[in-house]
């Protein structure tokens, strides 16, 4: 058998291995001045699992419309279902993990959990470009980090372009006032081999130094956050550590596209694909056009 990837923009994919369909995060719906696949949640009509990443809209919205219309079972942190049990989405269909357990997908198929960190979306109004060298921002506390977050949410909920922020709105409907709700990475095992999906750009360099999956799935947005501090450098610098350290067989880029105008970049890959020739020379760098059902295993 062979396994595909669909990407639906931001850092949404369907799996599709060992017979089964396998959703990672939830967000397809855009603002109508945004890059995406041109589909809603609501034209999925077969999906056996979603593993969430983290409980931000741009991860999280959509969810509650893929479990109305499939049978899937959705694994998210506690906040993700949290936000999903008030949505009116029935506690059986939700499975709360929090890093280290292993689900039982079926057809020998097996996704861990591990602990993850979000990106430090706080310490910048905007993404930057991946070579775009950021310094500074430590020892920031949690309470300043709450404070610039709420600065950012009012600059994305006035100063965008009114479609977005009428999209953004209606999306955040569900979101989460608790921030990420503790991002989580998920390992997916199967008779095909081993795919690694993550949604942010962060990481606990003791969990992924111990990870070594066939293809790897990384984010590539934001300002990096490296064992809970933000990145002294640029994106590119962390998307090839962070691949060095998993020594994949194949890198799949995500949230690199410009999903929500005015705050995201449509991101020049040139810089990450030339770090990852010096750092992880080994990794074949997969380009997914959107929805094409592109063989990774």
């Amino acid at each position: 058998m062979t396994a595909t990837l669909d990407w639906y923009g931001c850092a949404t994919f369907r799996l599709r291995v060992a017979g089964l369909a396998i959703f990672l995060d939830a967000y397809i719906d855009r603002a109508p001045n945004a890059a995406g696949a041109g589909r809603s949640a609501a034209d999925v009509d077969e999906c056996d699992w979603v593993l969430v990443g983290h409980s931000h809209f741009d991860h999280l919205f959509g969810a509650e419309t893929i479990l109305a219309n499939t049978p899937a079972t959705l694994v998210g942190s506690y906040e993700t279902v949290r936000l999903l049990e008030e949505a009116g989405v029935a506690s059986d269909r939700l499975l709360p993990v929090a890093g280290g357990e292993t689900v039982d997908l079926g057809n020998e198929v097996r996704a861990t959990a591990y602990p993850s960190l979000h990106s430090c979306v706080w310490s910048h109004a905007g993404m930057h470009q991946a070579d775009e060298v950021c310094l500074g921002d430590l020892g920031v506390s949690y309470q300043q980090q709450r404070e610039r977050m709420g600065q950012l949410a009012q600059y994305m909920t006035t100063e965008l372009d009114p479609v977005a922020v009428e999209h953004l709105l209606a999306s955040l409907s569900g979101h989460s006032p608790r921030g990420d709700g503790g991002a989580l990475l998920f390992h997916i095992e199967s008779p095909d081999g081993s795919v690694l999906f993550q949604d942010t750009s962060g990481h606990w360099t003791g969990v992924v130094d111990g990870l070594r999956p066939d293809v790897a799935i990384v984010a590539a947005a934001g300002r990096a956050n490296i064992d809970g501090e933000p990145i002294q450098g640029a994106l590119a610098d962390f998307v090839a550590d962070h691949v060095a350290r998993l020594q994949p067989r194949r890198v799949v880029l995500a949230h690199h596209d410009d999903w929500l105008p005015g705050f995201s970049v449509p991101t020049d890959l040139s810089p990450i694909r030339k770090a990852l020739a010096e750092r992880a020379p080994t990794a074949e760098l997969l380009t997914l056009d959107y929805v094409d059902a592109t063989p990774i295993l």
